[in-house]
């Protein structure tokens, strides 16, 4: 797709990789259709309309990803919609089926179904290496590709939330698209760290400053820097996906 007075929308338009995709499609001359959970928050809002372009080309949406008529107000007109909007929890998860599961499985349907129904050209769903991983029944020197899912059976027994609300709506996702003939890319960044445009620290960043905090023994330092995504890197990733032109990444970081 041409950039040239394309419209997009951005469902998490507000959060940590969220706000850096906006500004890379406000730089690249799109109008642009973020969400936002309200609109009365400045911290939501503020750093959003700063942006070069946001005056005349960003529009925002409050939404709800459980209420599908919100969806698809922010969605129509579009051509394009980048999915990044679903809860990341640190945290212990008390309502595991509220706060995850239903918000990033039903969420990510009710984006399709809207998607589908104005006619969207293309989806690029936001889901998470945490979709391969933790797999631990996958041969330890076979590389893993999409073959490989994060075992979701073994999340529910331990509790590791998170992996599964990604898992489940990726594969719902794929489903979707094989169903309805709707063109879906999914993107599975890892940790994504770097300079923060929200006045809040997103999840990633959140693990960074309990690994300062001496937390290590939460974490494996290994994983940490094979996961490793800058955030600039990770807003051009997603923006290749929608067929913007060549996307030059910055050395030096790992790719496997």
């Amino acid at each position: 797709m041409a950039s040239e007075a394309l419209i997009v929308c951005v469902t998490g338009g507000s959060g940590f990789i969220g706000s850096w995709l906006v500004r890379l499609l406000l730089e690249k001359g799109c109008t642009v259709h973020a969400t936002v959970k309200d609109l009365d928050d400045a911290g939501e809002t503020k750093h959003l309309c700063d942006l070069h372009g946001a005056a005349t080309r960003l529009h925002l949406f409050q939404i709800d990803l459980l209420d599908y008529s919100s969806l698809l107000a922010a969605i129509r007109g579009t051509a394009g919609v980048f999915h990044l909007a679903s809860p990341c929890i640190v945290d212990r998860v008390r309502d595991p089926e509220g706060e995850l599961l239903d918000p990033a499985v039903k969420g990510t349907i009710n984006v399709l179904r809207a998607a589908k129904e104005c006619g969207v050209r293309r989806v690029v769903v936001t889901s998470s290496i945490s979709a391969i991983i933790p797999s631990p029944s996958w041969p330890a020197d076979v590389v893993k590709d999409e073959e490989c899912w994060t075992d979701v059976d073994y999340c529910k027994e331990n509790e590791i939330w998170y992996p599964a609300s990604k898992t489940l709506a990726e594969k719902a996702a794929w489903k979707f698209a094989e169903e309805n003939g709707l063109d879906v890319v999914a993107v599975n960044p890892g940790t994504v760290m770097g300079p923060v445009l929200p006045p809040v620290v997103n999840a990633s960043m959140e693990m960074l400053v309990r690994l300062l905090q001496g937390f290590s023994s939460a974490f494996r330092m290994g994983d940490l820097e094979l996961t490793n995504l800058p955030a600039p890197c990770c807003r051009r990733c997603h923006a290749r996906f929608l067929g913007f032109p060549i996307v030059t990444y910055p050395d030096g970081y790992p790719s496997k």
